[in-house]
Parts: C-alpha cells; sequence; structure tokens
C-alpha cells in the first residue's frame, strides 16, 4: 500500500505539472531578423516614466477643493501632448507590467515562479535595442532588463531592497531618491566629458520607476491621504525633471516624454486581478514626434469617467499596454523589440504619413517574423502528413499583403498601406496563438486517459481490499493473460517511436506513456471487475441509481462552489437536516442540535465579502478572546478531574492562554504602530515567529487522549492565525473546528445506529502510532458520505475565510506582524500557511473520525482522493474541450470564453481564477497526502519534557 501511495503521488505531480506545461509553457521564439522603421526618427532620446500602482482615475480626478491632483500633467494634456487610458492584460504585477511597457509583450503565466523578477526566458527590449539606457528606482525592477541587455550599454541606479517597507514613516521617499539622483547625475555630466558626450548621442533612453505610489497604497489604501499626496509630489518631481532635461539639451526639441503605469490598484490596497481600478492605468505623452492635444465634440467611449475628469473635450487615446514597446521604438528610431506583439498607434505620432505607413509597416513584418518562425519550428516536429497549417495566412497571402501594402506606400496611398498591415497584425497573432496552442488537445486526451485510468485503479484496490462487494477475489487472483502484457509493451514502443520522429521533448513522453502502464494495471484486475459488475446487476436499481444521483450532485455542489461561494452555503444547511433524515435527532438531539447550530453559523462565512473588505481589529480581538473563555473552561473542568496528570495538563494550557494573550497583543499593538507611521516594532516581530514556531510543537506536548489533542491544535493553530488576520476570518477556525468536534461525535453515534459496536466514547479513545488492524471493519455506503464530508469540509477550509481563486483576495496587511520589507516569497508562505491551517484542523479532526468508526485510514482516504480526483477530472475534461475549441475556431476566442475553465489570456483574475481552480483540486489531491502525514504527527506524536514519567494514557 506504501508503494501505491508513492507512485500516486508521482502521478499526481504529472496531473498538476501538465496544466503548466501544456496551457503556460513561453509563447516567446527566437531567430528573427531585427526590423526598424528606415525614415529619420522624430526624437534623439525618450524619458519613459512609470509611477508603479498609479490608477487612471487617481491621475486625472480633481481632489477635494475642485484643483488637479496632478496640475502639471493636465497642462501637458491640454497644451502639449496627447493622453489616454492604457489597458493592462497580464497579470496586474510589477515585472509582467513593466515587460509589456518595455518588450512589448504579455508575459506567461510561468513569471510568477520567480517571483516577477528575474527573466526565466530570454527576451528582447527597447532598452535592449537602445545605444544607451540609465535607470533609476526599484532594484527588482530596473536590474532585471539590464540582465537581459546585451553589451555594456545599460546603466542601473537603485536604493536599497529594504527600503521598500510597507510600515516605514515616509515612503515618498522612494520617488525623492529618484528625483534627487537624476539631477545628481546631469549636475556631474556637465563636468563629465565621456558621460556628457554618451548623453549626447542619439536612440538614448531614461527610464524613471517610481515605486512610492505602489507602497503608499498598499499600505495605506488609494483613498488615504498618504497615496494622493504622492502623486502630487511626482506631478512636481516630472515637472522638475522636464525642467532640467530641456536645460540640459537646450530645448533642442528632440526629447519624447511618455509617463503610465505598470497596473493600478484597488481601494482595498492590493493589485493582480481584472478589476478595472487595476486594468485602466494613465498614459500622458508629450515632446517629439508625439501629436498635439485635440479638441474633440463627441467621444467615443460610453463610460462616465471622462466628464468626472473634466477631459471630454480632449481627445482620449485608449491602447493597450504592450503598444507602448512599438511606439517608444518608433520615436526614437531603433528596431522594435524581437518579441514584441503591441501594435503602433499611429494615432499618437505627429509625423508625415508616410513616416506612419512605413512604421505600420515595420511592426507588420516584425510580427509575421515571430509567425514564420513558430510555424518553421512546428513543422520541423511534425509528421508531413500530420500537419496543419494555419489556413488564414498562407505563404501566399503573406507576399500579397506585403507587396501590396509595399505598392500602396509607392503611390502615396497610406491610409490603405496601413489598413492592409493592420490585417497582417492580426492574422500574425492569430496565427501565433494556433501554433503555441497546437498540441494542445493531444496532450490534453493523453493526461485524461491517465487520470480516468488511475480514478479507475483506485477504485477497483478500495473495492478489491477494503470492501465485501466482490465475491472471492483474493482466493482466486488469475495470473493475466500475455496477450495482455504484450499488446500494452506493443502500445507503449509505438508511443514512444512517434514521438521520437517528431523530436517531442522529454514532459510528451511521460504524458503519453503514463496512461499505458496505468491501463494495464486496471485490465489487470478484471477478475474484480467482473465480480463487481455481477454484484450491481444484483444491487436494486432504484437504490443503485439514487445513490449515484445524490454522489453526482454532491460533487457538482462542490464544483459550483468555485465560481459560486454562496453554494457552500447551501450545502452546509442541508448538512443541517442530516439528523432529521436518521434517527440521530430522536437518540442524540444535544449533539444534533449542537451540529445544527454549528452547520448555520459556519454557513454565514461563505456570504462574507470576498475582497474589499477593510481590517476590522476588534473581530480580530474577539476571537481571541472566545479562544481565551473557551480555554478557561477546560481549565475550570480539568482543576476538578482527579487526573494524576492535571498540574502538567494545567501548566500546558496555561502556557497556551499565555500565547493567545500575546498574539492579540502583537496584533493590536502591530496595528497602532503602524497607524502612527512607526513602522513594525522588533519586539512584536520577534514574538510573531516565536509563537508561529511553536504552534507546531506545543500540541505534541498535550496527552494523546482525542479530545485533548485536538483542544490543543486548536489553541495553538489560532494563536497563530489571529497574527495572520485583519478581520472576521479570525472567527473561522474557531467556529470550523467547534463543528468538526460535534462531527466525530455525530459520526461515532451514526455507527451505533448502524449495529456496529463502539467498545469505547469519545472521551477515552486515544490518538497511537499502533493501531490494532483486527479492529477495523469492511467498507459500507455510508463511508461514502463521510468521504464526502471531508471534501466538503475541505473546500469551505478554502472558500469560507473569504479566499477566491485570485491573489488578490490575500490582504498583505495579513503578515504585518512578520514583516513589512516586501518579499514576494516569504509573504507568499506566511499566507500559505494560513490557508493550511483550517485545513490542518479538518484533516485532523479527520482522523478522528477514522478512530470512532473503526475505519482504515487508507480506505477512507482513497475514498477521499477519487473524489478530488473526479472533480479534477471535471475541469480537465472542460479544458481539452477548449483546447479543442480554440484550434478550430480560433475567431471566437475571446467571444466564447466563458465556456472555458482554463485560460491562458486576459486578466489576471482570469488566468489566476481558472488556473487555481484546477490547480486548487489537484492540490487537494497531493497536499492532502502531506497534511495527512501532518495530522497523524500532531495527533499521534508525543514529546516529553525531561522528568516527565510515561503513561500510555498520555
Amino acid at each position: 500500500m506504501l508503494l501505491f501511495f508513492i507512485v500516486g503521488l508521482l502521478v499526481h505531480f504529472v496531473f498538476f505539472a501538465s496544466i503548466f506545461d501544456i496551457y503556460f509553457t513561453s509563447p516567446l521564439v527566437h531567430g528573427m531578423t531585427p526590423q526598424f522603421t528606415p525614415l529619420p526618427p522624430p526624437a534623439r532620446r525618450l524619458v519613459l516614466i512609470v509611477a508603479d500602482g498609479l490608477r487612471a482615475d487617481a491621475l486625472y480626478e480633481f481632489d477635494e477643493k475642485g484643483n488637479p491632483r496632478a496640475p502639471f500633467i493636465r497642462n501637458i494634456i491640454m497644451h502639449e501632448g496627447s493622453w489616454g487610458i492604457s489597458h493592462t492584460r497580464v497579470p496586474t504585477e510589477s515585472r509582467p507590467g513593466h515587460v509589456a511597457l518595455i518588450a512589448g509583450f504579455y508575459e506567461d503565466v510561468s513569471a510568477v515562479a520567480k517571483g516577477w523578477k528575474e527573466n526565466p526566458v530570454e527576451f528582447d527590449s527597447l532598452i535592449n535595442q537602445s545605444k544607451y539606457t540609465w535607470s533609476w528606482g526599484s532594484p527588482d525592477i530596473v536590474s532585471m532588463f539590464a540582465k537581459g541587455a546585451t553589451g555594456n550599454h545599460v546603466f542601473t541606479h537603485s536604493y536599497d531592497a529594504d527600503s521598500e517597507d510597507f510600515g516605514a514613516k515616509d515612503v515618498t521617499k522612494l520617488d525623492t531618491w529618484v528625483f534627487d539622483n537624476i539631477k545628481e547625475f546631469f549636475h556631474a555630466a556637465k563636468n563629465n566629458q565621456s558621460l556628457f558626450s554618451k548623453l549626447n548621442e542619439e536612440k538614448v533612453v531614461f527610464f524613471l520607476h517610481l515605486l512610492g505610489i505602489d507602497t503608499n497604497g498598499h499600505a495605506h489604501r488609494p483613498t488615504s491621504r498618504e497615496y494622493k499626496d504622492n502623486i502630487k509630489l511626482v506631478d512636481e518631481g516630472i515637472k522638475e525633471i522636464v525642467s532640467l532635461l530641456k536645460d540640459f539639451y537646450g530645448n533642442d526639441e528632440k526629447t519624447a516624454f511618455l509617463f503610465t503605469s505598470d497596473h493600478g490598484m484597488t481601494d482595498w490596497g492590493s493589485h493582480g486581478a481584472g478589476h478595472p481600478s487595476e486594468t485602466f492605468t494613465p498614459f500622458v505623452a508629450w515632446g517629439a514626434g508625439i501629436k498635439y492635444p485635440q479638441k474633440v465634440s463627441d467621444q467615443q467611449f460610453n463610460d462616465v469617467l471622462l466628464k468626472g475628469w473634466k477631459l471630454e473635450y480632449w481627445k482620449r487615446q485608449d491602447i493597450n499596454q504592450a503598444d507602448v514597446a512599438p511606439l517608444m521604438a518608433s520615436l526614437i528610431g531603433v528596431p522594435f523589440p524581437l518579441n514584441s506583439v503591441g501594435i503602433l498607434p499611429v494615432n499618437y505620432l505627429n509625423n508625415t504619413d508616410a513616416f506612419k505607413a512605413e512604421s505600420m509597416y515595420t511592426n507588420a513584418k516584425q510580427i509575421l517574423e515571430q509567425f514564420k518562425v513558430k510555424m518553421t519550428q512546428k513543422k520541423e516536429v511534425t509528421l508531413p502528413f500530420l500537419f496543419t497549417p494555419f489556413k488564414l495566412l498562407s505563404d501566399s497571402k503573406q507576399l500579397d499583403i506585403l507587396r501590396k501594402a509595399r505598392s500602396y506606400i509607392k503611390q502615396e496611398n497610406y491610409d490603405e498601406a496601413v489598413f492592409l498591415c493592420m490585417e497582417l497584425i492580426h492574422l500574425s497573432l492569430e496565427g501565433l496563438t494556433y501554433y503555441h496552442t497546437y498540441d494542445r488537445f493531444f496532450l490534453g486526451i493523453n493526461v485524461l486517459l491517465g487520470f480516468v485510468g488511475w480514478a479507475s485503479y483506485a477504485s477497483l484496490l478500495i473495492i478489491k481490499s477494503h470492501s465485501s462487494l466482490t465475491r472471492g477475489v483474493s482466493k482466486e487472483v488469475k495470473k493475466p493473460r500475455h496477450l495482455l502484457l504484450y499488446s500494452f509493451v506493443t502500445i507503449g514502443i509505438l508511443m514512444a517511436f512517434f514521438l521520437l520522429i517528431q523530436a517531442c521533448p522529454w514532459t510528451y513522453y511521460v504524458y503519453c506513456l503514463l496512461p499505458v502502464p496505468i491501463w494495464y494495471a486496471v485490465l489487470r484486475e478484471y477478475q474484480v471487475i467482473q465480480d463487481l459488475v455481477t454484484s450491481l446487476l444484483t444491487f436494486p436499481s432504484r437504490h443503485f441509481v439514487g445513490y449515484l444521483l445524490a454522489l453526482a450532485l454532491g460533487i457538482e455542489v462542490l464544483v459550483l462552489s468555485f465560481f459560486y461561494r454562496y453554494m457552500l452555503t447551501a450545502g452546509l444547511i442541508v448538512f443541517a437536516g442530516w439528523p432529521f433524515t436518521t434517527q440521530l435527532w430522536t437518540r442524540a438531539k444535544s449533539i444534533s442540535l449542537s451540529w445544527i447550530f454549528f452547520c448555520l453559523l459556519l454557513a454565514v462565512f461563505p456570504l462574507m465579502p470576498v475582497v474589499g473588505r477593510k481590517p476590522d481589529i476588534f473581530l480580530v480581538m474577539g476571537a481571541g478572546l472566545l479562544v481565551l473563555l473557551l480555554s478557561l473552561f477546560v481549565v475550570t473542568s480539568l482543576i476538578k478531574t482527579k487526573d494524576r496528570f492535571v498540574n502538567d495538563k494545567l501548566l500546558l494550557h496555561l502556557l497556551q492562554m499565555l500565547s493567545t494573550v500575546l498574539s492579540m497583543w502583537a496584533v493590536y499593538s502591530t496595528h497602532n504602530s503602524l497607524l502612527k507611521k512607526q513602522g513594525l516594532p522588533l519586539i512584536n516581530q520577534v514574538v510573531s515567529w516565536i509563537i508561529l514556531a511553536s504552534s507546531f510543537v506545543v500540541p505534541l506536548l498535550s496527552p494523546r487522549n482525542l479530545l485533548e489533542r485536538l483542544f490543543s491544535i486548536l489553541v495553538s493553530s489560532m494563536s497563530a492565525y489571529l497574527l495572520l488576520s485583519t478581520g472576521y476570518e479570525a472567527l473561522f477556525p474557531l467556529v470550523l473546528s467547534c463543528l468538526m468536534f460535534v462531527w466525530i461525535h455525530m459520526e461515532q453515534e451514526t455507527l451505533q445506529q448502524s449495529g456496529v459496536s463502539c467498545k469505547q466514547k469519545v472521551t477515552s479513545i486515544h490518538f497511537s502510532y499502533n493501531t490494532d488492524i483486527t479492529q477495523f471493519r469492511q467498507l459500507c455506503l455510508d463511508d461514502i458520505r463521510r468521504a464526502f464530508f471531508l471534501v466538503f469540509f475541505l473546500v469551505t477550509a478554502f472558500f469560507g475565510t473569504g479566499n477566491i481563486a485570485s491573489i488578490n483576495s490575500f490582504d498583505l496587511a495579513s503578515v504585518y506582524c512578520f514583516l513589512t520589507v516586501f518579499s514576494p516569497f516569504m509573504m507568499g508562505a506566511l499566507m500559505l500557511w494560513k490557508i493550511f491551517i483550517p485545513f490542518v484542523l479538518v484533516m485532523c479532526a479527520f482522523e478522528a473520525v477514522q478512530l470512532t468508526t473503526q475505519l482504515s485510514s487508507k480506505s477512507l482516504f482513497l475514498m477521499v482522493l477519487i473524489i478530488s480526483d473526479i472533480m479534477a477530472l471535471y475541469r480537465h475534461t472542460s479544458q481539452i474541450f477548449q483546447a479543442q475549441f480554440q484550434t478550430t475556431s480560433i475567431k471566437q476566442h475571446h467571444d466564447k470564453h466563458f465556456f472555458f475553465l482554463v485560460k491562458d489570456y486576459g486578466s489576471w483574475l482570469d488566468i489566476g481564477t481558472s488556473i487555481s481552480h484546477y490547480v486548487i483540486v489537484m492540490c487537494m489531491t497531493i497536499v492532502l497526502v502531506f497534511l495527512n502525514g501532518l495530522a497523524q504527527l500532531l495527533t499521534t506524536k508525543k514529546l516529553r519534557l525531561c522528568g516527565q514519567p510515561k503513561s500510555h494514557l498520555i
């Protein structure tokens, strides 16, 4: 059985990895020829200013006094340049936003594994194509483009990473540092002939990354005075830098300025999803080559933003974030970034029609180059008779469009040339998507076969080993026929040969060959299958259909809960009625009433706000007080007992109560300190980390009595959970654990009613490593319900605390008791543990249920895995149809997004939600194996202090 679990774990790791390998491989290709506009550019240098985390509405709106929040930028919009909104599409995080701006492509989700910092793949950028680039700002941002650049022409200036502190008194210093350093830089350049000559070259880029607005938004929210004042500071800083550059270059009018943001921010101070407050970023351009303001009487936008900003008469020209890269390349005359998929916004250009047409022609050729390389790569590794080219853009059509466009340019029919180039760009982009998703359906089918085979084999193993459904299978095990073995070996060899001649990567071998041994193992159990079919034929069809429909409905509710959290509320309300369907209501009324009460109480949590909730420190304090009252009740009960170990138990409980009090103090003290902008006190940080570390150890000091150990785990977990809470979610583990305690009693009562004798009461049961296997019983249909309950409670443990499948549902304020300096992996690990704590509580209760119901943990756990696999299978099947749909109907890619469950396009909310729905289910099968081991460790392991006597009771 151990070997089975190890193999099962490896199989699920393959299934888990498949979604990233199949759906989220890098779209980039290499080997293209650089393309640049042959006509002289309008600008010699370009200044790109990126205000990290700046929302469009926050910049364009008026302040409380009716004055422009950014008067200098507004003056630019009305008198000197063009403006609009830059729409982000990919994960609204700093790294992918800057990659889209400077490299012109939408980074794939695999970059999250690098913390959005280092380059996971090689790519070209505007900075690489420039003659010289100087950049100032955050070390995480300015350095990543220097790493990917060739030669020694990129110079970076950054402050220390520890300066990015959300708890600092004044984070505007991150922006003033940039402005001050630029002033010093240009002042020094006047006395440095070598530097002066470089600065006067053409194709020069200055990149300013301003992080203060983003940091203030995280720390104080975008509606705060700190955030808004930071915008004014940036506006003043830009005004000074523009004046400085004009003076340095003698007003030669050869400098182009672009001001934008990498992403916006929600009202609650987070980003990463697809809310308009995150995807709407400002874009203002002025200077050399940029069109002057255009007054209009009517605009194409239906939103009410323009009137609120008082810009309804100034032409707004929206662009996609990736379009900024080709615009910048066109302005200073460098080759378009090789991997760019941006479309040049010609309406921003103040140049001749010939220059616009030539620039669009260059843009079209640059994207077409990527399409041709992608097609060649796919054609080289596909058998000729299996290769299906992208029919909308054949070789002849490519040549025809290019020839016509060039002809129109020669005839000075520039509008027609631009139109043809736009058509070629759109076809090339569709073709890139087509070839990038070429193998999805094939790989998806193979993973699906492996999924079905694994679930089938696990089911057969349960039936064979832990049920009386089959007749004499263990007595009559026949060897499989040699023909079956030879057949599967032949299939495996043919599949491997097929992959070999197509030069497929090694992961293809894993996905395609994995189903072969799995299905061989399934068909080997043909005797079990035969007896199962025979047994099912004798089973009353009405009962069989009823159980099947009930299970299907239950799984459907679980699946729907990923989209609609209120389905969990509906499920818990149904659970509350469970005692009325059995004799529990008449035989155990007090326990039944407790079950109904806590089911209904827990049902409230999925209805609570998902994101955007304001921190409520008093709810966290209230949760701590409830834990203390519960602990006090237990201590009072212990004092009344005559247990000879009562002193040791009292000492442990008092220690855990002290831990809870310290957690409450740390949360309250940290909250007040940050409000006063005094930063995170060191003593708070030390106490928080000690409490977190002790929460793993202290439960192991408690007796192994079932209820005492579970209560000790709850109190220790709550001490850590309070430190990670900001509002109502602090109450959730407490209510969930109360329901788990009642569930344990309910299951024992249910078992007694079914005729199975229970030798011990719940209060006298002890966790132990050495469980007597002779006490185990065979599986029954009611055990399927128990397995389903566990899966339902695990899903509730995730979604019940306000989480959704998006990173913007996790508030960074949750980790402020531990650290305030930005550290994505450490912060992510802490938030992950916050998610795991309710899971651990449920799994520990599950261990108790297995003991009280005298059921083999392996058999019940296998059923849980199968239910999770069925949920994942449901999603994976939909993904396969998505891949086929995309292949056969590429033009409806955006119109049918509701049909897809997994996406690799759109906003981070679209991408993240679709990935997470699959990943959460897959993690439920993978992580459950580890959580099951952790739960066994927490419930059965006993640490003894020096001098403490041994006893089987503790």
